[in-house]
């Protein structure tokens, strides 16, 4: 079958799993009490080998990119950012008191946006200091930040070196005109290159691109512009992300319709042309939609078969506890998972009343543990293997019968006892997770509730 006809029939809506169950298949809400018990057990579990990780969400933007998805709040009052950090800060010290006398190594920091760099370099370091006084820096660790390279300083990048952070994750997408302006994201190729160079003069030692292919108005020409230039500023790390048309979540998303957007042939072409320049300029394609150079961790993980993924996206490293602080920001203690309140007015409200601010969660069955693992080694390694009494459940009886069609289009090859995604089939990742969704297998959605697979 070729690769078209293949597309038209597997391009439907699927998860990301970058978790499982996936947030909408959430049924079994935590109290906060049995969250901070689950916190604890993964805390013991966790923190002296392996240490934990840690992801901060800073919601605020000058503007509103309309391609973006994100929890976010549109402002160009600065002055919101202090009480938001010692929200922050005053959620870390609940999580602290949790963990009880033994202090946290942290292993992963991660600020995410919004716009990180919409903060002062003071003020970020106030905030990375403050996570600090009750913790220590794991020996293996990583710090990590994502920037908007219209607004990110020298002062940000040394103020944010000074305290730690080695990583930086620009957000490009594109850089042709006509799409920088229909997704209200305008930077130069000049501006990019300033803070690359800036970042690694100060001794970052990696540096990762986002680009998304699939935008409103998005060439064939223009991509392979944006990934020349991209690929001439040789980034350790680069995202490489289809973009998820996904207005009935993201309204800003209405000023373009379907219409505007390449069709799903163009759209895997866009793909692979991208794929074939990242490989020809010496990357390495990780996971699903990340290259990086065969000395970055990412790719010394993905050889080693110890890539990891997360809300976070994909990691080099693994922690059994991740933290999420701030608004809308979701934590993982492998066992369960709580997501913060969305609202930055409700969350610092809660805060304010001494209380951790989650307000959804779910807490992992047997069954839900065993298939976030079988999927997550599907995300991450292209293959997973069970054992006799696994083989025996309904879900994996007869799995070479229920992936006899993908079998048949040479996406995967089952055995008694193992999945291995081939080649060909690594397009449909997604698809073939989907196959292993007890969640959605049980209960499809009666609507629209995420972005399309291809």
């Amino acid at each position: 079958m070729d690769n078209k006809t293949l597309i038209r029939k597997y391009n439907v809506p699927g998860p990301r799993y970058t978790s499982y169950p996936t947030v909408p298949y959430w049924d079994n809400d935590p109290t906060v009490e049995q969250w901070s018990e689950h916190v604890a057990q993964a805390f013991k579990a966790s923190n002296a080998k392996d240490g934990i990780s840690i992801y901060i969400h800073l919601p605020y933007c000058e503007k509103l990119c309309t391609f973006c998805g994100c929890n976010k709040r549109i402002t160009i009052n600065h002055s919101v950012e202090d009480s938001y950090i010692d929200a922050l800060l005053k959620e870390w010290k609940m999580y602290v008191s949790i963990f009880g006398e033994e202090k946290a190594k942290i292993k992963e920091i991660h600020l995410g946006g919004g716009t990180p760099t919409f903060f002062s370099p003071e003020n970020l370091q106030r905030l990375t200091k403050g996570i600090f006084e009750f913790a220590e820096l794991h020996e293996d660790a990583e710090m990590g930040f994502e920037a908007n390279p219209v607004n990110t300083t020298v002062e940000h990048l040394q103020a944010l070196f000074d305290v730690g952070y080695t990583r930086i994750s620009l957000g490009i997408q594109d850089f042709d005109p006509v799409v920088q302006k229909a997704i209200n994201r305008v930077q130069s190729y000049e501006q990019v290159e300033f803070v690359t160079n800036e970042a690694r003069r100060i001794g970052y030692t990696s540096v990762n691109f986002d680009l998304v292919f699939g935008l409103p108005f998005q060439k064939l020409e223009c991509v392979k512009d944006t990934i020349a230039k991209s690929n001439a500023l040789r980034p350790d790390r680069i995202a490489y992300y289809s973009y998820a048309h996904v207005p009935w979540t993201a309204p800003g998303q209405r000023g373009f319709s379907e219409e505007d957007l390449p069709s799903n042939e163009e759209k895997r072409a866009l793909y692979e042309v991208g794929k074939e320049m990242f490989e020809k300029a010496g990357y390495v394609e990780i996971g699903m939609d990340h290259f990086a150079l065969p000395t970055d961790g990412l790719a010394i993980a993905a050889d080693k078969k110890a890539l990891h993924r997360n809300f976070m996206g994909y990691a080099p490293t693994y922690t059994q506890l991740m933290v999420g602080l701030g608004c809308s920001s979701i934590s993982d203690s492998w066992t369960s998972f709580a997501q913060n309140i969305k609202k930055v007015e409700d969350y610092k409200a809660v805060i304010e009343d001494g209380k951790l601010p989650i307000y959804r969660g779910h807490v992992l069955s047997e069954e839900d543990l065993l298939v976030r693992k079988h999927i997550l080694n599907i995300m991450c390694h292209f293959e997973t293997e069970w054992d006799d009494m696994t083989a025996q459940l309904p879900l994996f009886a007869n799995l070479d019968e229920k992936l006899e069609e993908m079998q048949k289009d040479g996406l995967v090859i089952v055995n008694d006892r193992s999945l291995e995604v081939t080649e060909k089939g690594r397009p449909f990742v997604r698809n073939i997770c989907m196959t292993l969704d007890a969640r959605m297998l049980v209960a499809k959605p009666q609507s629209r509730i995420f972005s399309s697979t291809i």
